[in-house]
């Protein structure tokens, strides 16, 4: 049940309301692979859903089972559930939702796993796949009208943040009778509530903000609990299972979401505006600067534009390794949404699965910069990047 009706509370008491064993006030980690029941009507029933319970650690666990009851509530969803990373949440959700013959709708600029599902596997399955100009809303509704069984879309899209309008492309989801399912890793629950805005599922890598520490990896699906139960019994019987362990850190990263966030916002968009300012770079890439070309959309369902953006420079790779090698507050790794900055170039991080060509046909220039803000203070990762950029 909710708890209240602020994100930040919710982020700290929800799936969390009671005590725990022995009267714990966190979440304990149940590392049990099986539960044992004295009484064989009562192991039945539990079994076979009719009482609440576990049986087997594959399919459910008393320390998963408050996560995705947190993210339940913070998203407004009917029924969430759980993934051992985020690739997996977003494969299983695709590989649930499609069979041979299917036609989905996607946008071209995803996370690069996830276009190497739309591009490599779901057409050895004879799905039908078409991937659409991200910013041209026009030409997606175009396609959804031809008929599609699934519009998956990611806003803001990774790594050139751009933004899908969630309330036009729901509607027309709607129209045909095709089931939405909105990427929201970049955005978090703080920012942006896809299910709000009409979508019927949503998907997080939850290694990323959520978690916050770049320590532990997972994957949530929520939404409407026809469709994630059928999710729940996909991923149940193929068997990507979140681990305790990881769940009990995602709880505890979740706890300071709303916190970190603001930080990440406010960071994020200061860096932006120094950057789109700077004459060794080209051009940036954040849906909070007015110049972005859906700014008006971004603003309208976002209540902040997180800390990832990325951006361009006038030269070549060259001087993106130059730059790259010279920042102090920031390391060169792949991931995003932590406490500390990351940064590096797609081709080795988000993109790394794609060629180039690949890259460049997804409109992703080898000149290309990206760059997770953390939660260090602004002035001291402006300075690393005035430092660093003063190198080319």
């Amino acid at each position: 049940m909710q708890t209240s009706n602020h994100a930040g509370t919710d982020s700290v008491w929800a799936g969390e309301e009671k005590l725990f064993a022995e009267g714990a006030i966190c979440v304990p980690v149940f590392n049990a692979v099986t539960f044992g029941y004295d009484d064989m009507n009562d192991w039945f029933d539990v079994a076979v859903g009719k009482k609440p319970g576990h049986i087997y650690s594959r399919n459910t666990n008393p320390t998963v089972r408050p996560l995705e009851e947190k993210i339940r509530i913070m998203d407004g969803g009917e029924e969430a559930t759980s993934f051992s990373t985020g690739m997996a949440a977003i494969s299983n959700t695709l590989f649930t939702l499609l069979k041979p013959g299917d036609r989905v709708v996607a946008i071209k600029d995803t996370y690069g796993g996830s276009n190497k599902v739309f591009i490599e596997f779901l057409p050895r399955l004879n799905v039908e796949v078409c991937l659409c100009d991200t910013s041209d809303f026009e030409a997606i509704e175009r396609e959804v009208q031809k008929g599609c069984k699934v519009l998956y879309v990611e806003t803001p899209t990774n790594p050139t943040l751009k933004i899908v309008d969630l309330r036009r492309m729901a509607a027309a989801a709607k129209a045909v009778g095709a089931t939405m399912v909105v990427d929201n890793t970049f955005a978090t629950p703080i920012n942006q509530n896809p299910l709000a805005l009409g979508a019927d599922l949503v998907v997080y890598s939850a290694t990323k903000y959520l978690n916050g520490h770049s320590d532990v990896m997972g994957g949530l699906v929520v939404g409407k609990k026809t469709l994630v139960d059928q999710i729940f019994h996909y991923r149940e019987i193929t068997g990507a299972t979140l681990h305790p362990q990881s769940a009990y850190m995602i709880l505890r990263g979740m706890k300071t979401l709303e916190l970190r966030m603001q930080r990440h916002n406010e960071n994020g968009l200061k860096i932006a505006h120094f950057l789109a300012a700077h004459p060794k770079v080209d051009q940036v890439f954040y849906p909070g600067l007015e110049s972005h070309p859906n700014h008006a959309v971004a603003k309208a369902q976002m209540r902040g534009f997180g800390g990832m953006m990325s951006f361009s420079l006038h030269g070549g790779f060259g001087d993106v390794c130059k730059v790259l090698e010279s920042l102090r507050f920031a390391h060169r790794a792949a991931s995003l949404g932590s406490v500390g900055t990351l940064v590096g170039p797609p081709r080795t991080t988000s993109h790394v699965e794609l060629s180039a060509d690949e890259r460049a046909n997804a409109g992703i220039p080898e000149s290309l910069i990206r760059y997770s803000a953390g939660i260090e203070n602004a002035e001291d990762l402006i300075g690393d990047l005035v430092q660093a950029l003063g190198r080319v």
